[in-house]
This record gives C-alpha cells, structure tokens and sequence, in this order.
C-alpha cells in the first residue's frame, strides 16, 4: 500500500517525500507544478503531474497505486495573497480539499494527515498557544485552512476516517543532507529571503513593521526546522495506522524569535553583513505566534533533532549556496 502525498514537489511536501522513503514507505505524489519543482521528487517516486481538485485524476491515482492513507499539503500558504486574493485561497485551500477528501472516501482511504497552520488561531498571544486557543483567523489563508480541519471532522464521524491536523509554525530550513530546500523564487519566508541577501541574491531585506507590541517591536514567530515538521507527519502517520485517535496538535518548539533576532543569527551564521529597511507591516501578520507543543510530543512521541535557531539557518544557507551554484552552472 502506498502514501499519496499531495503538493511533494514543494518545500515541505518534497521533504515528507524523503522521511516516507527513508523509513522505506511506498509513496506516489501528486503535484500540478504551480510552486514545486519536478526535479525536487525523487526519480524512484511516482510523480502525478495534476491539481487535486480533480477527483477523477485523484481517484484514479488512488486505485491504481493501492493508497491508503494521504499526507496532504497542496495548497498556496502567502498571508498577504490571501488578503488580496481571498476567492483564490478559498478555491485552493478550501474548495479543492473537498474535492481530495471525496475521491479519498470514495477510494476506501482511511487515514489522512492535513498540513494546518498557526494562522487559525488569528492574533495569538504573548503567551505559548495550545490547541484550545480560540480560532479566529484573522486572514483567508488561516481561514481556509480551518475550514479544511473542520471537514475533517465532520468527515471522520460520518465516514469513519482518521485524521491528524498539524499546526505548522513559521517553517525554515532545508534537509541536512542537502537533498531538498525551499526552491521557489517568489519565497516570502524570513529564513530564506535573509539567506538570499547575506549571499548577494538580493541586495537589501525588508523588515515589514518594527511597532509591534513586542520587546524589539518586529515580529515573533516559533520557527520550526522543515525536517522536524516531516517527521512529525511521519508520526502521525503511523500513530494513525497503529489504531489511534484522530487529533489535532501544534509544530513548533514553544519559544519564538523576532525578526531581528532571525536577522542577526544569518548574518553571524553567514559572517557578513548586509542592508535591512524598514517597511510597513503586512495585511494578517500577528505580532507573535508560538506554539506549545506539549500534544504533538506526548501522543506521537515527537522529539525534534534540529532545535536551534544556528542549525536551521545554517542548514537554510547551505541550500542557498547549492542553488546558486545550479543557477551559476546553468546559465
């Protein structure tokens, strides 16, 4: 029986991808190439190029690999987007959801592990957010995302499918071994952007907001290392498998940095400096957002390898340098 993992040829999809295939997992992906790259699946991996809002594609996918159990991450994840654009989020986080998770009911699939977010819990709070906040999403990414969740549910008791909901943090890094990263040009992540200017792919980064009601006025985020979510999806996964529960539960580490803090870690990690201007905030941005992770570490027994602001940046510029040199040896 195989693993259908939506949206493998992106960021974290490609590294769900690699943590299936190390622990010997049968995975097919599904991915219609508008933000991942081909070449970011492993030649091994049946590679479906299509959207999963097309059920017939999805179904047909389903049958003929023998899944059983889907890790879904397709979907478009810019919070400003989304403001600007909310329909667009709607159809593509919200309505093409649907059209998966009926193909998955009709093709007998058990057991799905949806990639959620943070941004259902809207403002946050100075305090570590556990899964009882209260969801109030203040964008239509968070919004849609949610929407997606509570399908789930519904799904699971009219249906009889298990389910795990991951609350991804702020998401950095790249696979140690060097295998994948974040290989999108229009990447709006904190890590990679600032990796981009230490190494000379852009001449300035932008802070966007430093009057936030936070100690150095920039935003806090929880960032969690791209390898540690993977593996937490990995243990879902089997948690599911195992018989157990359906349950929902954050990924980060329960404590945050601010944008500066992150700023000052590339620029020492890469030991140069460079320029950073102020901006104004962005459309949906809370001011701090950090996760208690106490469910996620005791009903699958997480523990993250990678917990450390230097050993994601470090991984993170490791990749930029490896694309350079592609981009350098392509040109």
């Amino acid at each position: 029986m195989a693993v259908l993992v939506t949206g493998g040829a992106g960021y974290i999809g490609s590294h769900m991808v690699l943590a299936l295939k190390d622990a010997g997992r049968s995975v097919v992906v599904i991915d219609d190439l508008s933000t991942g790259f081909r070449r970011a699946v492993p030649e091994t991996v049946p590679f479906v190029k299509g959207c999963v809002g097309d059920e017939r594609l999805v179904a047909k996918t389903i049958m003929e690999h023998g899944v059983d159990a889907i890790v879904h991450f397709a979907g478009s994840i810019v919070v400003p987007d989304s403001v600007r654009d909310p329909l667009d989020y709607y159809l593509n986080n919200t309505v093409r959801s649907r059209a998966l998770l009926a193909a998955a009911v009709a093709g007998g699939v058990k057991r799905v592990v949806f990639s959620s977010t943070a941004a259902v819990y809207g403002e946050g709070s100075d305090e570590p957010l556990t899964e009882d906040e209260p969801l109030d999403p203040i964008s239509p990414y968070g919004a849609s995302k949610l929407m997606t969740e509570r399908m789930l549910a519904d799904m699971s008791r009219a249906y009889g499918l298990s389910y795990a909901a991951l609350r991804y943090f702020n998401v950095a890094g790249a696979d140690p071994d060097g295998r994948a990263g974040q290989s999108s040009p229009r990447a709006t992540h904190l890590i990679k952007v600032a990796a981009q200017a230490a190494l000379g792919g852009r001449n300035h980064l932008e802070c966007y907001g430093d009057d936030y009601p936070t100690p150095d006025g920039t935003c806090v985020r929880d960032y969690i290392h791209v390898s540690d979510l993977a593996h937490a999806h990995l243990l879902a996964l089997d948690h599911l498998e195992a018989g157990g529960d359906s349950f929902v539960a954050n990924c980060g580490y329960g404590r945050g940095a601010s944008v500066l803090e992150v700023i000052d870690a590339v620029k020492r990690c890469a030991g140069v400096d460079f320029p950073v201007h102020v901006a104004p905030r962005r459309d949906g941005d809370p001011a701090s957002l950090v996760a208690d992770p106490t469910r996620i570490r005791e009903t699958v027994g997480w523990r993250p390898r990678h917990d450390d602001l230097d050993s994601i940046v470090g991984h993170a510029l490791a990749w930029e340098r490896q694309v350079a040199e592609r981009g350098a040896g392509q040109a």
